[in-house]
Formats: C-alpha cells, structure tokens, sequence
C-alpha cells in the first residue's frame, strides 16, 4: 500500500517551489529559492506563511546591485559592464531591472543579455566580445548555475572578468562571487522538514533569510587574466583562493 506523503522538499529554487504549490494545498512544502518567495508567488508573507509553503530564501537577487559595486570596485575605469541573464527564471526580469538602476544611479551602462541554453550563452559571450564589456555580471538562476563550467571557461577564454552569486563559480575556476552560502539552505531546509514531521504547523515556520554574504576572490584567476585586485577588495574578501 502506498505511503501517504507527510511533507514535500522543493530544493530545486523557485521553479520546483512552483511546482510543489501546484500539485498540492494540503500537504506541507519546505522550499529553497534564490529571491523573494511573495514576489515569485509562493506565499504572502515571509514572517507567517498563511498555506501550506514555508523554507529558506537566499535573497541572492538582492545582491545584484552589491555585486555591480565590487565589479566597479575591480575595474574602477570601467564603464560598460553586462549582465547574463536566464529570461525564463521567474525573478531574472526583477534583477536586472535592479541592477539596471543601480547603474544609471553609478553613471555606469550595463547591457543585459538573455540566455537560457548552451548556445545562447556561447551567442552571448560572442556579443561580450564585439561590445569590449569591462566585466561581467552573472545573474541568479539555477541554470546558469548549471552551467558554471561552460561559463567560467567562457570568460577565461575572451579575458572577460566575471562575478558570480555563488562560490561555485569560483571554486571552478572562476574570478569572484559574492552571495550566500547555499549548503546552509540546505540544512536549514532539513531542520524545516524534521520539525513539521515532529508535529509543528508551517505557519508557525516564518521564511528564514541569510544572514551572511561572502566575498570569494580566486587569485590566480586574476592572474590569469592580468588583473591586480584592489587592496580594499582583499581586505573584505571572506576567502581568497591563492
């Protein structure tokens, strides 16, 4: 006889969220999601989730305009940056808005360029490259995340610099990130589940936001591209890979 589903964990960011949501109103759903989880339409409020969703947010599309900060910081004469944006994220439209404004605000361009396939981000570099970019931004989306490996190669391969929302990218091979640390959404995902099964309600399960956001640097990415990272940059960096 098949088991009854006593409460569902939706790891996969916003889309399996969405999904979870669809497929039941009763059962509860432990959700882990890059933005905001009223904005992508999981639950109405953060602090006391009135159906049957609660979990984790990373807030990472908060970090967009932090991020243009550093990549300035690393390039203090550039101009022209980019975003590489996914247009079928549910938040990425939310993020590069924000990012555009806080760049207008910086007197600063920043293009923004969708891709959400192999090609496109391989279509996309090439563009990168006819329009000389300083740096480059990587907006938040799992797909993209994804993949880190044909990105960060990319980048490397047309001496672009690039900053990421997740240490992944650097621990690949990347130049910067700065974003929370997912493996803690993860256990705090864990802990969600364990105290529903354990009898407690989802609404007295408020949405936990990150409290910490680190700077990654990977020097000898740097190096490699023939960068010198600012002094002020190392001395806020929370790892620096030599």
């Amino acid at each position: 006889m098949a088991r009854q589903v006593a409460v569902v964990a939706a790891v996969g960011g916003e889309p399996s969220g969405l999904a979870a949501k669809a497929a039941t109103t009763t059962i509860p759903i432990v959700c882990s999601l890059g933005g905001d989880a009223v904005e992508a339409g999981l639950v109405d409020s953060l602090n006391r989730p009135s159906g049957n969703i609660t979990g984790v947010t990373l807030m990472a599309q908060e970090m967009g305009p932090k991020r243009l900060d550093y990549a300035h910081q690393l390039v203090p004469n550039g101009n022209a940056f980019a975003a590489l944006v996914n247009p079928k994220f549910p938040l990425a439209l939310a993020e590069a808005r924000d990012m555009q404004a806080a760049a207008r605000s910086r007197d600063l361009q920043l293009s923004v360029l969708n891709a959400s396939t192999q090609s496109e981000i391989d279509t996309a570099f090439a563009v990168l490259v006819r329009h000389k970019v300083d740096a480059l931004l990587i907006n938040t989306d799992p797909l993209l995340l994804g993949q880190r490996e044909q990105i960060v190669q990319l980048a490397a391969r047309n001496n672009i610099p690039a900053i990421y929302f997740l240490s992944d990218f650097v621990d690949a091979g990347g130049l910067m990130s700065y974003g929370p640390k997912v493996v803690n959404s993860y256990r705090q995902v864990g802990i969600y589940v364990g105290r529903i099964l354990k009898g407690e309600k989802v609404s007295e399960l408020p949405f936990v936001l990150p409290t910490r956001f680190d700077l990654v640097i990977n020097l000898r990415t740097a190096r490699a591209l023939g960068l010198e990272i600012p002094t002020p940059l190392l001395i806020r960096a929370d790892e620096v890979i030599e």
